[in-house]
C-alpha cells in the first residue's frame, strides 16, 4: 500500500473540494438548503464561539455522525444538501469535506477558517 503525506492528502482535498469565498458562502446559504458544519474541537468552540446557525461535529466524528439520507443523522441531511464545512484554518475542513464527498454527499464545500468568517463580518454565537 502506498502511503501519502499530509501535504498530498491536503492537496487532493483542495483539488477536489471547492473552497468558498465569504460572498459565495453567503449566496449559497441564502438561496439554497444549506447546513454549516464546524469540525473544530469542542474546546475551540467553547472558547471562541461558533458560526451562527451552524452545527458542531468534531472532525474525528464526522463520518460516524453523518450518513447521506439516513433518518439518524443530524437534521436529516440528504445527499443533495449543501454542506459548508469549516474549522480554524481550512485544513481539517478540507479533509472532512473530502471524506463526506467520498461517503456520498454531492454538494460539499470548504468554508475555510473561523477567523476568515469573522474578518468578513460573519455572525457568530458564543456558548457563554
Amino acid at each position: 500500500m502506498q502511503t501519502k503525506s499530509l501535504e498530498i492528502l491536503l492537496q487532493e482535498a483542495n483539488d477536489e473540494i471547492k473552497r468558498l469565498s465569504f460572498s459565495e458562502a453567503q449566496e449559497l446559504i441564502e438561496s439554497n438548503e444549506s447546513v454549516i458544519i464546524d469540525v473544530r474541537e469542542e474546546s475551540e468552540v467553547n472558547s471562541l464561539g461558533i458560526i451562527q446557525g451552524s452545527i458542531h461535529i468534531p472532525r474525528g466524528l464526522i463520518e460516524f455522525k453523518l450518513n447521506p439520507n439516513s433518518p439518524n443523522n443530524i437534521k436529516n441531511i440528504s445527499d443533495q444538501t449543501n454542506l459548508l464545512i469549516y474549522c480554524a484554518g481550512g485544513y481539517r475542513s478540507a479533509l472532512a469535506a473530502k471524506s463526506l464527498k467520498e461517503i456520498g454527499f454531492k454538494n460539499v464545500f470548504n468554508l475555510g477558517g473561523f477567523d476568515e468568517w469573522i474578518d468578513n463580518g460573519g455572525k457568530v454565537t458564543t456558548s457563554k
